[in-house]
């Protein structure tokens, strides 16, 4: 990291609250312990996690900041939020959120298809508040982004969420900080990996049913893989993409959308005798001027760069007016990448804050 601070330099506490504390949540704070004193010494920045409530697990409060290594390890031991500094156990997560003091709230909830809540109202909460928000939940920006933003612009809060799409990949920062001038024409991805995974096996020999065991094995698919398998997942980011890369105003039920469950091995294998492979595409394009979203399977070129995206690879292609095409692989990502994501957000929005004299 680059010093921005001299040693004499006041610290300036950063409190922050968690909502939502899954794998996503502890492997950032175990990034954050051992990130802590490095960002302390080169942004004059002390970060403590606050507050941290859960579905499941419980709710921790302590003003003073949680003893994240005793939190991650009363989880990994009981599953549960026992740490001694808890102050209460029983708020809700909007109470929390309104009464911990936080500066920033890092929400990290389940993705709902259906409506991006609990997840937006967490949001509108933190803004109401005078919180900074942070997201790893790609629902709100599929939902309402523009909503949202809108708020948090009308408060000069700030609104950051890289983690959405393609774990901690720079894919809106690429677009927005490093393409001056750029306007997003489309985009095209493969930004799901159970599916990947999946039709990848079905390549190897594997059935429909038998791929999505092993997928289910290795931990790439959930018991219910529906929200994988259907497409929805990569609706709700190509959603989000649209919504934030090209200005649009579409939801997940406006992406046009087909999974890969009646793809069989005959289709597999005739894509192989036109020299290619079925991988599920998300694509966004400008039609009349109105962005548009489409996910569904397609028949990819073994010459074009899609083919080689295997298992839980991703890639996006941006086409610009002014650059053309930008593609950018992220390969075979694990919790730590989705973990720098949001890290890489907090390191941003101390950026911000601190060139607006607002730390």
């Amino acid at each position: 990291m680059t010093q921005m601070y001299a040693s004499a330099d006041p610290v300036s506490k950063l409190p922050l609250c968690l909502i939502g504390f899954g794998n996503a949540g502890q492997a950032f704070c175990r990034m954050l312990l051992e990130q802590h004193d490095q960002v302390k010494s080169a942004y004059g920045v002390d970060l403590q996690v606050v507050a941290i409530a859960t579905r499941s697990k419980g709710t921790l409060f302590d003003p003073a900041g949680l003893n994240l290594r005793e939190v991650l390890a009363d989880v990994d031991g009981s599953q549960r939020l026992s740490h001694r500094q808890t102050v209460f156990s029983d708020a809700d997560p909007l109470t929390l959120i309104r009464q911990c003091g936080a500066k920033v709230m890092i929400e990290l909830s389940t993705l709902s298809i259906e409506d991006g809540q609990p997840a937006i109202s967490h949001i509108e909460t933190a803004f109401d508040s005078g919180m900074h928000v942070i997201t790893g939940n790609k629902g709100p920006l599929a939902w309402a982004y523009s909503r949202l933003k809108q708020i948090a612009d009308l408060k000069a809060l700030e609104f950051l969420h890289e983690t959405t799409v393609m774990d901690g990949a720079p894919v809106f920062n690429l677009a927005k900080e490093t393409l001056p001038g750029c306007k997003i024409l489309g985009f095209k991805g493969i930004l799901n990996s159970t599916t990947n995974f999946v039709l990848e096996r079905m390549e190897s020999g594997d059935d429909y049913d038998e791929a999505l065991r092993e997928a289910q094995r290795q931990g790439f698919a959930e018991a219910d893989p529906s929200l994988d398998i259907d497409g929805w997942d990569a609706a709700a980011k190509t959603s989000a993409l649209i919504n934030v890369l090209m200005n649009g105003a579409t939801t997940p039920l406006t992406i046009d959308r087909t999974g890969i469950a009646a793809i069989t091995t005959e289709d597999i294998s005739a894509a192989r005798d036109l020299g290619g492979k079925l991988k599920l595409i998300c694509e966004g394009r400008l039609e009349d001027g109105v962005a548009k979203g489409f996910v569904k399977p397609e028949f990819v070129s073994s010459k074009d760069l899609f083919s080689t995206v295997d298992a839980t690879t991703s890639i996006l292609c941006l086409h610009t007016d002014l650059m053309g095409e930008i593609c950018m692989v992220e390969r075979h990502p694990e919790i730590q990448q989705t973990a720098y994501g949001i890290f890489s957000d907090t390191l941003t929005l101390i950026r911000r804050l601190a060139a607006a004299n607002r730390l």
